[in-house]
């Protein structure tokens, strides 16, 4: 086992080790934007082709954590649905009516006047859109940290500065003073 462990830590395999974490932090952190895309385009539908009705706030609560969720209850079909919806950009206060469109096909789906839909969607792909950040960064960093940088742009030596001899011969302006004093 150390053997093909040992193996598989030279340059060449960490780099596609640094490849894989990069395709697969971008996959992670493509999943909530298209998550994210899937659920604005249903909001969409749903509110044109929704049933609309009245809902009511009829709890609010803050969490230590700082979410806060609103508690609404509605009428549809002749029967009385209670959900929740997270303060995202919007959250009303207590007793207050909202509109809403609910789906007929599944009456605990609605999305609201201001366009959250209910429930609490999408947390988990946002969790993973966070790993995929992190996974892309070590990627990142570690396929760039195996380029040979220096084998292909090397280091330019800095240019020499000419030394313009001294007139009338070997004099260069040192003293032995000056060079014990140094020391």
């Amino acid at each position: 086992m150390h053997a093909a462990l040992t193996r598989l830590n030279t340059p060449t395999w960490q780099a596609v080790g640094g490849i894989l974490l990069l395709v697969v932090g971008g996959l992670l952190l493509w999943l909530p934007i298209h998550t994210q895309n899937a659920l604005d385009d249903w909001a969409v539908e749903l509110r044109a082709g929704g049933e609309p009705a009245q809902a009511i706030i009829y709890d609010r609560i803050t969490k230590r954590r700082g979410g806060t969720t609103m508690y609404f209850r509605y009428d549809f079909g002749g029967r009385t649905y209670e959900q929740e919806v997270p303060c995202v950009e919007v959250c009303r206060s207590y007793g207050e009516k909202v509109g809403i469109w609910v789906n007929r096909s599944d009456p605990t789906d609605f999305v609201t006047d201001f366009d959250q839909l209910s429930g609490h969607r999408g947390r988990l792909q946002g969790g993973l859109g966070v790993v995929g950040f992190v996974a892309l960064l070590l990627g990142a960093l570690l396929t760039l940290s195996r380029v040979p940088w220096r084998r292909w742009f090397p280091r330019r030596s800095p240019p020499r500065r000419r030394v313009q001899p001294a007139p009338g011969g070997a004099f260069t302006g040192r003293s032995k003073h000056k060079r014990r004093a140094g020391r």
